[in-house]
Parts: structure tokens; sequence; C-alpha cells
């Protein structure tokens, strides 16, 4: 099995170079040493593409921070693979990008995540995608397409309770959060891509009293959701209240919602130096998995 990573998603692999069952190719470089123009524009080399035909090959991706040179990367990886043929390559995101607009609200917008999977499936020919906690999971258009779904809630309710015993309450911050993980919460209902309401349902206020909350949540940009989700469980009596959070996209919401929670579990999709919970692991039980079936 071939293992590609782009530039974002090095740090997923630095411990990998011994391990069995994966080959790690490294994009290469240009001229210069660099993987980037003078003038910004990404660079892309595989210099061993031609002899990939007939070997499974992944492209290992992350899509932040910089999510707009990070797809240009990844498109122009799919494409050497493509011109090389190399057939049925899969893709694996520990964070998949743009999938914050993932259906339509008003009129003149666009599904973005659909339309970035149907074209790396439908143009680039890739046979799979696995995404770390995507944030359109369990939307009824995910089936039409050949997604693996991957969870790290496991990974960071488990780091939760080596601090803090199994006796927490964990709960999802929104709808959106109880399809993605079938884990009850507060009720949030979203007006549109950008506002949404949120309110404490009475059967959950009760369940908070005097005890430990965990909020469990894919990805955290400006933390407000969180804020006010903290904000509620306060003032319902909850003991404690701490914040398990995969993706952590925007540092100004990382930095608000540490100083907010009483403790703060962030995994590594994305290279935040506040991860605290290492998802590489993960990540190569489920490639060791996929080859196995």
């Amino acid at each position: 099995m071939i293992i590609i990573p782009t530039t974002k998603a090095l740090h997923l692999i630095k411990h990998w170079r011994s391990a069995k069952n994966f080959q790690i190719i490294l994009p290469g470089f240009n001229r210069d040493g660099k993987r980037y123009f003078p003038d910004g524009e990404i660079y892309a080399k595989i210099p061993q593409a031609s002899k990939l035909k007939g070997v499974k090959v992944i492209v290992l991706h992350t899509g932040q921070p910089y999510p707009n040179e990070g797809l240009a990367e990844l498109e122009l990886i799919l494409q050497i693979l493509k011109d090389a043929r190399v057939k049925n390559p899969e893709v694996f995101f520990s964070y998949f990008p743009y999938g914050m607009q993932d259906k339509v609200f008003d009129r003149g917008e666009t599904n973005t995540a659909e339309n970035l999977i149907k074209k790396l499936t439908m143009f680039y020919g890739v046979q799979k995608i696995s995404i770390i906690d995507a944030h359109f999971q369990g939307e009824k258009w995910v089936k039409k397409y050949p997604l693996k779904m991957i969870s790290a809630l496991p990974l960071l309710q488990k780091a939760a309770q080596k601090d803090f015993g199994s006796d927490i309450l964990f709960c999802s911050p929104d709808k959106g959060g109880k399809r993605r993980t079938g884990i009850e919460g507060m009720e949030k209902k979203r007006k549109n891509s950008y506002l949404s309401d949120m309110r404490s349902p009475e059967r959950l206020k009760k369940l908070m009293k005097n005890r430990i909350v965990g909020v469990v949540d894919d990805l955290l940009e400006t933390g407000g959701t969180l804020a006010k989700f903290h904000e509620l469980c306060k003032n319902n009596g909850a003991k404690k209240v701490i914040a398990l959070v995969t993706h952590g996209v925007l540092e100004s919401g990382i930095e608000r919602t540490k100083k907010t929670y009483a403790k703060f579990y962030l995994t590594n999709t994305i290279n935040q130096k506040e991860a605290n919970v290492d998802i590489a692991g993960l990540i190569r039980e489920s490639l060791l998995k996929s080859e196995n079936d």
C-alpha cells in the first residue's frame, strides 16, 4: 500500500517511517527545494508515479490550514496519478474542507461538499474517500458516494474518562451533532449558513445538575457555539463542563474554548499546537482494515 501525504498532512505520518504494510512516497520539490513557486503557486511532483500501476495508492490530506491551496495540491497529485494511469486511487481526509456548506439554504448557493466529492470520484476516478468526523455525516446525499466515515469520538471520550472517570454526561451541541454521533444534546436550529439558535431541553437540564458534562463536537471555528453551550450548562447546574473536539480550525476559537472550559480535548486532524489527542493510530488502523477488506 502506497501512502502519499500532501504537505499539510505530513504531521500525521512523522512516525510511520518504520510502519509495516505501508510505503510512504513524499511529494517532490522543485529546483529550489520547495513545493511552491516564487509567486506562491503550488508545485507538485510524484517522481515514482509511473511505477504505481496496479498498486493501491491512498492520498492522505487535511483540509486546514489554507484550504484553497490544499485542494489545489490534492487535485494536482490526483491529476499526476491519472496521467500515469494509476487506477482507482483513494483519498483519506483527516479533515474534509468545505464540509460546512453541505446543503443549500438560499437561492444561488450550492452544496459545496457534495460537489467536491462528485469531482473527486467522477473526474479523478477516486474509488473510495475516507473521512474523519465529516460535518455532513448522516445527510441523505452521502449514501450516493463511496464514502467511509470514521469517528475520532471514542479516542476523545477515552482521554476524558481517563481524567474525569466514567460518569461523564456526554452531549451534542445541536441536532447536527446528534445526527453524526447519536448522542442527545441541545436544540440548536440553524437558520442559514451563518446564524443559529440554541436552547436546553427540559430533560437535559435535569440530567446536567451536579454532573460533569462533556460536549462532543466535530469542529471548532470561532467558538461561539461552544461558548453558548457552556453558558447553558452552567445555568443548568453542571459541576464542570469539558469540551471534546475533533477538528480545531481556527486558533482564535481554540483559545476562546480553552479559557472557557475546565478541560479541552482536541485531536490533531489539523496540525494545531493545542492538539492533545493523536489520531495517527486511528488512521493506520483504518487503512490496514481497508487493505484486508
